[in-house]
């Protein structure tokens, strides 16, 4: 049985396992161990952690009552984690500019986060199942307020951080589009943790081949094939884990033509959540900056897929997928028929066709403009989007800037 205890509380002898807030807020690799060493009490007491989860059937219990009400929660499997009484954070809807501060915080500790985990496994250690679904729960409470922020904000990542963001990126993507085919809550959480794992066997490809700036040999990219096979392995060897999570793993690089890897499968061979997991990880890639390439716009990015979906996507999992983004994704470059360019800022829930648009040139005069909002639900005709544009055409340093209120990402 569980209890939840201030860190107060805390005594040598007691089985500490989890903490409740972030796992960037504490200094420990692993959230469920035995405290035998009253220094590590004086480190939960001295970070930003405030109450823990304590097991009392593996450790010592509260020896008086707590001053805070304890919390009481039954494990139905050993490895996971307590659901919590009460949201941490409210889902209440917000805008994107609202929702894109607390995005940021987000996307920041994950990125410290999956960097840990990353290295943890370097050095032959299990992956923390509990710190990355405390992890997941936040992006899905910020999906869940507004998905263009986080989902977007994932997108913008530097060459060397790649590998860690991009777990973060489809993480977000496959709970944005586990929403959009009306998924229950706990399935979509599921989703969210299995796109963070996805990519788990790169931990073992070593890093010259993995951030390689150039094409890869054929014998290094038969090593980089391996990942999939590699990350199902270190994820069995840890606590226990949901199959879907598994099984996208093993098959988020299979296609649907059966062209794909690690085992070749094809159509219906494929679950429903490694067709997701394709979608998701490929529009992430696609869109990212990378050692050896620039990323694509997000619009044109979608346009791509669409002709590859024959082959390489199940059809009615990529059209969710490009519900959930919009047709013009945020951080899209559009043409508006003004003259005027501008970037998607937000969705319209009522079409995919009419977002929320900062615009801030004019083709007309060939000059920039004062940046303005524009909401093409509201304009009643009087404007709308005739087409996208090419951003490496037009070469404008801030585009970013513009739609995210960021100079650069901040992890």
């Amino acid at each position: 049985m569980l209890k939840k205890i201030p860190v107060s509380q805390l005594a040598v002898g007691m089985h500490l396992k989890s903490f409740c807030g972030s796992w960037m807020d504490h200094p420990f690799w692993r959230t469920a161990f035995v405290i035998t060493d009253p220094r590590d009490i004086e480190a939960v007491q001295s970070s930003k952690i405030t109450e823990v989860w304590i097991d009392v059937s593996k450790g010592l219990d509260v020896a008086e009552p707590a001053h805070l009400p304890v919390q009481v929660s039954i494990v139905p499997t050993d490895g996971e984690m307590p659901v919590r009484s009460s949201k941490s954070s409210s889902t209440e809807p917000t805008s994107v500019a609202v929702e894109i501060e607390r995005a940021t915080r987000i996307c920041k500790d994950a990125q410290q986060a999956v960097v840990a985990m990353f290295e943890e496994v370097r050095m032959g250690r299990s992956v923390d199942v509990g710190g990355a679904k405390q992890l997941v729960e936040e992006i899905t409470d910020s999906v869940v307020r507004n998905p263009g922020a986080i989902v977007s904000l994932a997108r913008l990542k530097s060459v060397d951080d790649y590998t860690y963001m991009h777990s973060v990126a489809v993480s977000a993507l496959m709970v944005s589009l586990a929403k959009q085919l009306g998924f229950e809550d706990e399935q979509i959480h599921i989703a969210g943790l299995a796109g963070m794992f996805h990519d788990m066997g790169k931990a073992l490809v070593p890093l010259n081949v993995l951030n390689k700036p150039s094409q890869l040999t054929p014998a290094e990219f038969a090593t980089m094939r391996r990942h999939p096979e590699d990350g199902l392995a270190i994820l069995k060897s840890g606590a226990q884990l949901d199959p879907i999570v598994l099984d996208v793993c093993l098959h988020h690089h299979e296609k649907m033509d059966g062209s794909g890897y690690s085992k070749g499968l094809k159509g219906d061979q494929i679950s429903l959540h490694a067709k997701m997991a394709s979608v998701c990880d490929v529009y992430d890639a696609i869109t990212s900056n990378r050692p050896y390439k620039a990323g694509w716009d997000p619009a044109e990015s979608l346009r791509k897929m669409a002709s590859w979906a024959n082959g390489h996507f199940d059809q009615t999992v990529f059209q969710a997928f490009v519900k959930s983004l919009g047709i013009y994704p945020v951080g899209s470059l559009v043409r508006l028929r003004s003259g005027r360019l501008g970037v998607v800022v937000e969705q319209c829930k009522a079409s995919l066709t009419t977002p929320c648009v900062r615009v801030f040139y004019s083709t007309n005069a060939g000059m920039r403009i004062e940046p303005e909002l524009v909401d093409l639900a509201r304009t009643t005709g009087h404007e709308s989007i005739i087409g996208r544009e090419d951003p490496a055409q037009w070469k404008f340093p801030d585009l970013d800037e513009l739609w995210s209120g960021l100079s650069a990402p901040p992890w």
